[in-house]
């Protein structure tokens, strides 16, 4: 006889090997769902736009074979001159709406024998000054008046903090500081010299007094100088001062070397050291000395 728990058993058991069946089904039926609107939407447009076209067609079509007719309304005297007018002018070749009315009358006046023609400037330059002066009005109202939209400093904050909100958590993410200690061991700090003379010092000196790149021996920093901070620096590098990301060339454990290493020169006051830049910070827990 089977009882009801070993149905419930039974029936939750099927439910756990048929549910990965069940979720790629929805996966797989979300994806046509997707690729169906899409078509759809597609297919939409180009319809749009051939009905557009379609009609465009029929009034030149129909334009061109008014255009005796039109052309005689045009020339009416109470026709002619109307803002209606020039707009129907442009149906029939006249173009007076957009280019204005060519006087060229001279003015009483010239320079060395240059005359000046008195004629308006053309409508189409004067509508889109006023369009300007519309739009600079509108621009200063919408972002420094009403200041309802956002200027380009907070657009930038806004979106360097949505674009941090989506980088994961990991070892790997710039904005994630690590929480490591400066090694002490002596081996370990010949090691991140090794390195520093392999790959830093043609930047920094041989020393770490300075060449391009700044001085690490003494208490200024330009991105911070406890070891998380010059761990960050030269992991991910900094993007437009020539610092480049030894992220990939160098192992976790030999910035860290490095890292800890650049720290043991702090006060060594090398011949010919770069003057300072950065921060003044105070002096990091003591490290090691080689």
């Amino acid at each position: 006889m089977i009882r009801p728990h070993q149905l419930l058993y039974g029936a939750g058991a099927a439910l756990l090997v048929a549910h990965p069946a069940l979720a790629q089904a929805a996966e797989a039926s979300a994806l046509a769902g997707t690729d169906t609107q899409r078509t759809l939407l597609w297919f939409v447009l180009s319809t749009l736009v051939l009905v557009l076209m379609v009609f465009l067609l029929l009034f030149v079509a129909l334009v061109a074979w008014m255009r005796p007719q039109l052309r005689k309304l045009y020339d009416l005297p109470t026709v002619h001159d109307t803002w209606s007018g020039q707009v129907l002018g442009l149906l029939v070749g006249d173009a007076r709406l957009v280019q204005g009315e060519v006087r060229d009358e001279l003015l009483d006046h010239n320079y060395d024998g240059i005359h000046e023609f008195d004629n308006d400037l053309p409508p189409w330059w004067k509508y889109g000054f006023y369009a300007t002066i519309v739009f600079a009005i509108s621009y200063v109202t919408y972002y420094h008046v009403l200041k309802t939209g956002q200027l380009q400093g907070a657009e930038y904050a806004a979106e360097m903090q949505q674009a941090a909100l989506l980088i994961a958590a990991t070892p790997d993410d710039p904005n994630q500081l690590t929480t490591y200690q400066p090694l002490l061991v002596p081996a370990e700090l010949s090691s991140g010299k090794s390195i520093f003379a392999t790959n830093c010092a043609p930047c920094h000196g041989a020393s770490g007094e300075g060449k391009v790149g700044p001085n690490l021996t003494d208490e200024f920093w330009l991105h911070g100088g406890e070891v998380n901070h010059v761990y960050k620096t030269i992991k991910f590098g900094v993007n437009g001062k020539g610092m480049v990301a030894w992220k990939g060339k160098l192992s976790g454990k030999q910035i860290l070397q490095v890292a800890s290493y650049v720290l043991s020169l702090q006060g060594t006051k090398p011949a010919n050291a770069k003057p300072p830049q950065g921060e003044k910070e105070a002096p990091a827990k003591a490290v090691a000395k080689l």
